[in-house]
């Protein structure tokens, strides 16, 4: 198991083990399968977004098999350039509970602060307690929760927002 930067060149492969991770959890993300493959020209779309110097997204590969990913997305406005937001945060079904996804979040903090991020923010489903487990024992805490934040199929989820400070200002 490696951990590397995905670049265009990864557009294919990350947008299927998007599609596979929709697949399996339908109620974890913002987008629908539909609306996902329903896309026009997704993988040169899924290019664009690797290209873009905002974000940084990792892969985790088994062998050459991309099974996880994460995104660091960072504000450029200068009131809130101090923060980032962790996006498109998956891993494979079969590759959970080995510690690639508390790898790769590990990994996006490291890179924040090289940033100077002070603050990560992130939004899970509240129902996702693996997520939520795996967020808190890393130090992220609720700051907020959603109601009713997703609909789906007609059954609703609420959302809880999440931050983790990455460095302390003036003791707060």
């Amino acid at each position: 198991m490696y951990i590397r930067l995905l670049t265009a060149k990864d557009a294919k492969l990350y947008w299927q083990l998007r599609l596979k991770t929709l697949k399996q959890n339908p109620d974890a993300f913002l987008l629908t399968v539909a609306e996902e493959e329903n896309k026009l020209q997704p993988v040169k779309k899924t290019a664009q977004q690797l290209k873009d110097p905002t974000r940084i997204t990792l892969g985790a590969f088994d062998q050459n098999r991309l099974v996880g990913s994460i995104t660091l997305q960072r504000e450029v406005f200068e009131k809130i350039k101090h923060k980032g937001s962790v996006l498109s945060f998956f891993v494979e079904n079969d590759y959970r509970g080995k510690g690639i996804g508390k790898t790769l979040l590990t990994k996006v903090i490291s890179i924040a602060k090289n940033y100077e991020i002070e603050q990560l923010l992130l939004t899970v489903v509240a129902k996702n307690t693996d997520a939520i487990h795996l967020y808190e024992g890393i130090g992220f805490t609720v700051m907020g929760l959603e109601k009713r934040a997703l609909k789906y199929e007609n059954i609703y989820y609420d959302e809880k927002h999440m931050v983790l400070y990455l460095s302390r200002i003036n003791g707060q």
